[in-house]
């Protein structure tokens, strides 16, 4: 790719079950096929004795190889391991455990030697295979991109996939809300045909995350109003109760535990994972696995009733979920004018039906590819980030909002807020706060978000001491506390004792979940040397 010169900013959705990479050319986006003529590419890699693969190449052998084959890294990124330890059951056929600072960490087998990852790690090399998919279709080498997260991601999954970003040699320009780039791929595709201001439902079921989103789109500009969400639903879930159903069907009808085994749990997840596809369409799906364990075939029908009802807490979920953004938006569900589909999962019926339900019998807009309109949206940002593209892109606007809310912690452990969540980013906003004891010299300033009125409820992202207050009585010295959030939602806290002018102020970083700097400078000197080699996995 070397001397070919620079391609144009993309876009690239890093799904957690698949990735899809677009750009902005002749005036509109164009959805890069990978080499293997599809449009979307397994978030998926696998280490075997000689090569390691990433994509489709890295499913198609994930049934031989199912311990050394990582899906789903984005369910990791930016997580502590009790956050995610549940799902280290038959859900996963890779090793996990807890590593330094309670931080997950995936164990596999490369070239004979036991190796261990995080999950930007994992996520670095999709968005190399991203990186690549895109280069080979521009001729020229991609430097800089757009990647979209869920809107509930925290701060913390936010800056690890930026990391993830920088480890795979990527400026990332901007993080964007996935239900935000899908709005936009509604909202360019309605423009020319709309009048007046509309506010738009976004309901963005993923592989393993799930975002509403409430917009209003009026005049190229998309102003979110409210978010929901949950991290740790999407379709895997389904695929997991499923999969739960067959092995204890299979256990009862032979009396074996394939639990401990995983390559028949690898075999019998993809199975299951047609077997939901097909009952998008159909009312019965089959499983036909031949020698699935100990020789035995395994044979099997689920039919579509079967499956909502295995899943059918976790539909409900959804509707709940759209329920609160409505509420905290203050609308009323007859006040939105569209509901947008986005996510593979948005094509199981009973979804969809109890959705239409929620909203009256509401017809739901499927007019965009539920599958490439956040890769969609991204690009178009991408493009007026580089100031590039035409005027059908550079006038929108994009008003984001904060998914969770941020402060700071007062007397008693109670959570003081600065800044509420869905309020609209970029903002700064500021709080003074007064000393609690007499002479009090230094205050420190721990920083949370969530929505517990405690802080032991909620997530710690920084601390910092603000030391040199002159000693007073107690509620004489002030402390102004100013909160700044950036348009990657990145956050700064600066404390500052009025009268002396003492002040301090830090990025919340998350050090203690991320990369340590000299980790990442090694790693991506790594990756690139690879770049240029010619097979570098």
């Amino acid at each position: 790719m070397e001397g070919k010169g620079e391609a144009p900013a993309i876009g690239i959705d890093l799904g957690t079950t698949y990735t899809c990479v677009g750009v902005w050319q002749h005036n509109r986006v164009e959805i890069i096929a990978n080499d293997q003529g599809n449009r979307t590419t397994p978030s998926c890699v696998a280490f075997t004795d000689t090569l390691r693969l990433v994509g489709d190449a890295a499913k198609n052998q994930a049934a031989m190889n199912p311990t050394n084959t990582v899906f789903g890294a984005k369910r990791l990124i930016g997580r502590k391991f009790n956050d995610i330890s549940y799902l280290v059951d038959i859900s996963w056929t890779f090793k996990v455990i807890p590593g330094p600072g309670n931080k997950p960490i995936i164990v596999v087998t490369f070239k004979g030697e036991e190796k261990h990852y995080v999950a930007e790690e994992i996520s670095s090399m999709v968005l190399i295979k991203a990186k690549e998919i895109a280069e080979a279709y521009l001729g020229s080498t991609v430097k800089n991109a757009v990647v979209t997260v869920p809107a509930y991601f925290n701060d913390s999954q936010r800056q690890a996939t930026k990391d993830a970003g920088l480890i795979a040699g990527l400026n990332v320009m901007r993080i964007v809300s996935e239900p935000t780039a899908a709005a936009i791929a509604y909202g360019l595709d309605k423009k020319a045909t709309s009048a007046g201001g509309k506010n738009v439902l976004i309901f963005d079921l993923g592989g393993g995350t799930f975002d509403v989103s409430l917009l209003t789109i009026e005049e190229g500009t998309f102003e979110v109003k409210a978010t929901a969400g949950d991290t740790l639903l999407g379709g895997e879930d389904f695929d997991n109760r499923m999969l739960k159903h067959f092995v204890q069907e299979f256990k009862t009808k032979h009396e074996m535990d394939i639990s401990g085994n995983p390559r028949a749990l690898r075999r019998l997840r993809t199975a299951c994972e047609r077997a939901k596809r097909t009952l998008s369409f159909t009312t019965v799906a089959s499983i036909e696995i031949d020698c699935l364990y100990n020789g035995v075939d395994f044979y099997s029908r689920i039919s579509r009733a079967r499956f909502e009802e295995l899943n059918m807490d976790l539909f409900k979920k959804c509707t709940e979920l759209v329920r609160k953004c409505l509420r905290d938006a203050y609308m009323d569900k007859n006040s939105v004018h569209d509901v947008v589909l986005v996510g593979g999962s948005t094509r199981i019926p009973k979804v969809q039906q109890l959705l239409q339900d929620f909203f009256n019998g509401k017809e739901l807009c499927k007019s965009i590819n539920p599958d490439e309109a956040v890769a969609y949206g991204a690009a178009v940002q991408a493009v007026i980030l580089s100031g590039e593209g035409n005027d059908k892109v550079q006038d929108l606007v994009l008003l984001d909002v904060t998914p969770l809310s941020l402060g700071v912690e007062i007397l008693g452990g109670v959570m003081s807020v600065v800044i509420p969540k869905n309020t609209k980013i970029p903002c700064e906003k500021e709080e003074i706060y007064i000393t609690v004891v007499d002479n009090q010299t230094c205050a420190l300033i721990n920083v949370y978000e969530g929505e517990g009125t405690k802080v032991s409820d909620n997530n710690l992202l920084g601390k910092f001491t603000l030391s040199g207050i002159p000693p007073a009585p107690k509620g004489v010295s002030r402390v102004n506390v100013c909160f700044s959030i950036d348009v990657n939602s990145i956050l700064k806290v600066t404390a500052e004792e009025k009268t002396t002018g003492c002040k301090k102020k830090i990025t919340i970083k998350n050090t203690k979940s991320r990369l340590n700097l000299r980790s990442l400078k090694l790693k991506m000197g790594t990756i690139r040397r690879r770049l240029k080699q010619k097979n570098p996995w």
